[in-house]
């Protein structure tokens, strides 16, 4: 006879810190008001309406922070994060910022797994955040390396490349698809002719994309990628195994491989976008905006302006959405030094006249 077992694992103190750790992440939430949708009045295109969603105003000053909130909630909810685990990620700074944030906020360790060349001023959040970074000289090998600290302590490897598109609800639940189309509802054209994204893990773009089509909108998604990224590439020839030999020089954004995030299917078009140029955007567009905005940001305005500047020479009216991803404060050591941009070879100079006359405005 083959008797009954019973194994039972149930733990109540645990569970009840798993609740209180779901508690201070949903709090969180509810102390911070959702982002600003900033219009953005761009001289050459008037009859097209450039919104741009401010993700720097979240608590870690960056888009990433709705990520790392989603992947936190993930991991608590499915029984992977408990009373002192360790925390880790793979990450180029802005990702591991806002997850040190959470962990510090549930007093968890944190360690981030970041490619040697990370701006100062990034490592220098997760640090405050308290968190640890640990650096790879070869950026692929982040994968691998978060991976084996995981093992060795005992940890949780977050994998934010894998797990962004499906820790966020896509559906709805006050994700950032969601809060765009509440925020355009008294506006002019509430119904966006494109929204405009570029893809670190491709998690926004596959959120944002899988949402139009569950609301039934006729909005198009449009992802911009820089030099260097496997994202467009793949996405252009239908390879989801595509890489490159080396890694994107803008920071926060395009990946040496398609990251299992991106969702090829969602994405209406892409545009690859100089380095130079989203630069050079950034540097255009700041006495429009009245501050400077990280290099990502650069990259979405210059494939938002190419498309606005379609519908303006087709007499067609209408609104297009981007996201101010971060701050440019936090690249003072970097894309704001000419010595540096000179040394990783990204020609700002070359591209300046164009983002001028993509704005319609004079150097």
């Amino acid at each position: 006879m083959i008797k009954a077992m019973d194994i039972d694992r149930s733990d109540p103190e645990g569970r009840a810190w798993v609740h209180e750790a779901v508690r201070k992440v949903e709090a969180d939430s509810n102390r911070s008001a959702d982002t600003h949708l900033l219009r953005l009045d761009v001289p050459a295109c008037p009859d097209v309406d450039i919104y741009l969603k401010d993700e720097s105003t979240h608590p870690t000053g960056s888009l990433k922070h709705r990520l790392a909130r989603s992947l936190f909630l993930f991991g608590l909810c499915n029984g992977q994060i408990h009373r002192g685990t360790t925390v880790i990620e793979a990450s180029s700074g802005s990702t591991a910022v806002s997850e040190a944030y959470f962990a510090r906020l549930l007093g968890l360790p944190f360690i981030a797994v970041i490619p040697e060349g990370t701006s100062a001023e990034k490592v220098a959040l997760i640090e405050r955040e308290g968190g640890r970074c640990h650096y790879v000289a070869d950026s692929g090998a982040i994968y691998d390396e978060s991976r084996r600290l995981a093992a060795e302590t005992g940890g949780h490897y977050l994998d934010q490349f894998t797990h962004a598109e499906r820790a966020t609800d896509w559906r709805g639940n006050n994700n950032i698809a969601e809060s765009i189309f509440a925020q355009l509802a008294l506006e002019p054209h509430p119904v966006p002719s494109w929204i405009v994204v570029s893809a670190g893990t491709g998690g926004t773009s596959a959120t944002i994309g899988r949402f139009l089509r569950y609301r039934c909108y006729d909005s198009y998604l449009a992802v911009a990628d820089p030099e260097n990224s496997a994202f467009f590439p793949g996405w252009k020839d239908l390879d989801p195994e595509a890489t490159t030999e080396c890694g994107s020089r803008i920071e926060g954004i395009g990946r040496m491989r398609v990251e299992p995030s991106f969702q090829a299917g969602v994405v209406d078009r892409m545009i690859s976008v100089p380095d130079g140029a989203s630069v050079a955007m950034t540097r255009a567009v700041e006495p429009l905006l009245g501050r400077r905005v990280g290099p990502s940001t650069g990259t979405n305005l210059y494939a938002t302006l190419q498309i606005a500047h379609e519908l303006q020479s087709r007499g067609e009216r209408g609104s297009i959405v981007s996201l101010i991803c971060d701050s440019g404060e936090r690249y003072h050591q970097t894309y704001d030094q000419d010595a540096w941009l000179d040394e990783h070879r990204i020609d700002v100079a070359a591209h300046l006249d164009e983002a001028h006359r993509l704005l319609g405005t004079h150097p």
